[in-house]
């Protein structure tokens, strides 16, 4: 009898045990919360307005009918995704606005994001690149935008605050052959203008025939407003090498470079001071010279992608 009730006790006891961990792991499993999976690579194109350039309606391809909208569209299917296409940003000021399905978090120490261009050693055509925080959760690139503060920053070449004007040419106009580069087939081509900065064309070469004035702008003029970094072309013997800066920069150096990568400890705001961002949902590049290197001709930053460093290094 003793035996019999001895092993009840344990029966019971053993069968209340499973009973709350039966429980325990039921809960647990309704607690279960799957991560959600985020793209590494930029998501979308929010708007793609570059200033005129010899690969500007190629780069991508405009087609009659086109608006701002659908070639914005067309930037993202080349570019969004890890796709690794190719988009031109054309001469000073043009510029890419791009956003990811997730906020870009700011580690400290670390590298946050990569913007992919065609750099490579004695091909530098600089973009300078600004981060916005999406405050007033609207999903639209309308906040504040802060300037990544890269080497050139503080050199004192270095122009804030520099606004330019461009200028639809006349595209049946008579051309009017440069001086001396047998190559510029219209040395007036698209007139701009920086103030007290100068003025200028940007040419049209004889490699690159259409119109380089983006044609889905419906607009007598463009107008851009940024910083512009110091020329970094040296020629010898009409040998072009466009020297890469130290750091901070997209289209800069080779993409595998580590100075590609990007920290977002470094955006300032508009009097330079730091920003000091958690994390970033919206990035801009935009062409960051305004130079000339003859059978290169204007010098145009290229973006092929925009890439979360945090989530490609998983």
């Amino acid at each position: 009898m003793k035996t019999s009730i001895k092993n009840l006790i344990l029966l019971s006891f053993f069968l209340s045990i499973s009973f709350l961990i039966g429980c325990r792991e039921e809960r647990d499993n309704i607690g279960e919360v799957e991560e959600p999976q985020y793209s590494v690579y930029l998501t979308r194109v929010f708007e793609y307005t570059p200033a005129p350039g010899q690969f500007v309606n190629k780069l991508p391809e405009y087609a009659a009918g086109d608006t701002p909208a659908s070639m914005a569209a067309k930037a993202e299917v080349a570019i969004a995704g890890g796709k690794e296409g190719l988009i031109t940003l054309g001469g000073y000021g043009g510029y890419v606005v791009v956003g990811f399905d997730h906020t870009i978090e700011n580690k400290s120490g670390r590298a946050d994001f990569v913007v992919f261009g065609n750099a490579y050693n004695g091909n530098s055509e600089p973009g300078i690149v600004m981060v916005s925080v999406d405050s007033n959760k609207n999903g639209m690139p309308d906040d504040t935008w802060y300037e990544l503060a890269g080497s050139e920053y503080n050199n004192a070449e270095s122009i804030h605050n520099y606004a330019i004007t461009y200028y639809r040419p006349d595209e049946n106009k008579t051309p009017v052959p440069h001086s001396s580069l047998s190559y510029v087939t219209d040395a007036t081509y698209i007139g701009w203008n920086a103030g007290e900065h100068g003025e200028g064309f940007i040419y049209k070469l004889e490699f690159h025939q259409q119109s380089y004035y983006p044609q889905w702008i419906n607009q007598p003029e463009l107008k851009f407003t940024g910083t512009r970094l110091p020329d970094n072309v040296t020629s010898t013997e009409g040998i072009y090498l466009l020297q890469s800066y130290e750091w901070g920069y997209a289209d800069n150096v080779a993409n595998n470079d580590s100075r590609a990568q990007l920290d977002i400890d470094w955006a300032v705001d508009a009097a330079g001071n730091k920003a000091n961002l958690t994390g970033i949902d919206f990035v801009k590049i935009y062409t960051g010279v305004n130079q000339f290197n003859g059978r290169i001709g204007e010098s145009s930053t290229e973006v092929s992608g925009v890439a979360d460093l945090h989530l490609l290094q998983k």
